[in-house]
């Protein structure tokens, strides 16, 4: 009977003897996490004054409009006017909204074009510079220019290139007008941008390879695996996690383009008009509530593809993180 008492009361000695732990130390953890908390303020300051409060700033704009009108009573009425959901209406159903649906489905081509040609001349860049060859430093250090060449810079050197009298018609022996409205300015954008951002993709992609061991490429070899099988099912795989973040920042990034087609093509152009260049026209023509609703659209359109392409891809760093935590906690629990 005494020791089935005693090993009752060895357990909850335990939980008392980690309780009484637990509370010894947390002035210790109280003083870290204030610690935390000082260090990190400037960060969140800085974040939500250059994040936060323009996204606040578009959104409470966007239910506004401005100029002269006239109210339920016949007056004429100047300045700022509560809108509510008009101007979102009047982007969707309204006058403007054929050039919307244009300018959603040029964002929406452009990006999905150049990502996918700019993640599969990645990929090839970056197996060509991973193999040792004599000049290999040269080669990457010579992918870097295009990236590193400002993009408004870029577009005016690919609009001498694409000019009525230009390398490519020349080299063609045709007289196609690039910089004109149609297919070709379409087609002159997408060589612009995938010249341009390619090498980011090829630069994050070679990090990825370097840190896979040779070993691997090694013993497949030796079981006899073709350069294909050792790709398909070796490179691809280990490489997957720098491709995916590659991928995810050029879709940011194309699906805001902006400066490319404007200074390649110019402005008020149907076939290149995206949607930052459709909020810019509304902002300079002193129409700041219709701009700022193009704005908040597209930025809920990047949110969304962003959160779709983490879900869906399996790039969820957060929820990777999240998972750690729960499952450090449980250990420590089991062990108290």
């Amino acid at each position: 009977m005494t020791t089935e008492v005693e090993s009752a009361a060895a357990p909850s000695s335990g939980r008392l003897a980690a309780r009484d732990r637990r509370r010894r130390k947390s002035p210790q953890a109280a003083a870290v996490a204030r610690l935390a908390g000082m260090l990190v303020s400037p960060t969140l300051l800085v974040l939500g004054l250059v994040v936060v409060y323009p996204i606040v700033a578009a959104l409470r704009q966007s239910l506004f409009t401005e100029g002269q009108g006239v109210d339920a009573e016949g007056f004429v009425v100047e300045g700022e006017q509560f809108a509510g959901l008009g101007n979102y209406a009047e982007v969707f159903t309204g006058p403007a909204a054929a050039r919307f649906w244009n300018a959603m489905w040029n964002t929406t081509f452009f990006t999905t074009t150049t990502v996918v040609l700019e993640a599969a001349l990645g990929v090839a860049m970056a197996l060509i510079m991973h193999r040792a060859f004599r000049g290999r430093g040269l080669v990457r250090a010579s992918v870097l220019v295009p990236w590193a060449i400002p993009t408004a810079v870029s577009a005016l050197l690919w609009r001498w290139i694409f000019a009525s009298d230009g390398v490519v018609n020349a080299m063609l022996g045709t007289q196609v007008l690039w910089s004109a409205d149609g297919g070709p300015a379409k087609l002159a954008v997408i060589v612009a941008e995938v010249w341009k951002t390619a090498p980011f993709v090829g630069l994050l992609v070679l990090a990825g390879l370097q840190v896979i061991p040779r070993d691997v490429f090694e013993a497949a070899r030796v079981d006899g695996a073709t350069a294909w099988q050792r790709f398909a099912h070796i490179t691809l795989p280990l490489v997957r996690p720098a491709l995916l973040v590659a991928v995810l920042f050029r879709m940011l990034d194309s699906l805001r383009m902006f400066d490319l087609p404007f200074v390649l093509i110019g402005q008020q152009k149907e076939s290149v008009e995206t949607l930052s260049m459709l909020a810019w026209q509304e902002a300079t023509n002193v129409r700041y509530g219709p701009a700022a609703a193009y704005a908040t659209i597209m930025f809920c359109y990047v949110a969304v593809v962003a959160f779709a392409f983490v879900k869906l891809l399996g790039a969820d760093l957060l929820g990777e993180a999240r998972s750690q935590v729960k499952s450090a906690r449980r250990t420590r629990k089991a062990v108290a």
